[in-house]
């Protein structure tokens, strides 16, 4: 029973997923613009909390590097106009490592 609650919440995150995907596709120009400003924007903000922050400095460098090559490859994937389906995963993951490191920090 509990893996039938598990396949409901993965089929709901795939949804998601392919629903949210299918919108970027239809307006990847206008939508890998505004992403390229607001995950930047993003991954600046998560930079900034890291170096503000208190942590071991080398923990720190590696979690900026990380940030950094995140940001870089959406924005390099936007640029070298990949497949949509490469843009919008890589934009996930980058939206979504930049805001982890930013709640890391303000805990």
């Amino acid at each position: 029973m509990a893996t039938n609650g598990v396949n409901r919440s993965n089929n709901r995150v795939t949804n998601l997923h392919n629903q949210l995907f299918l919108e970027f596709k239809k307006g990847q120009m206008g939508y890998s613009t505004i992403a390229i400003i607001g995950q930047s924007c993003l991954g600046s903000a998560a930079a900034m909390m890291l170096l503000m922050g208190d942590m071991d400095m080398l923990l720190k460098m590696i979690l900026l590097f990380f940030v950094t090559i995140f940001c870089m490859a959406f924005n390099g994937a936007v640029l070298a106009q990949l497949k949509p389906l490469i843009t919008f995963n890589l934009l996930i993951l980058s939206t979504l490592f930049s805001l982890i490191v930013i709640v890391i920090n303000l805990i």
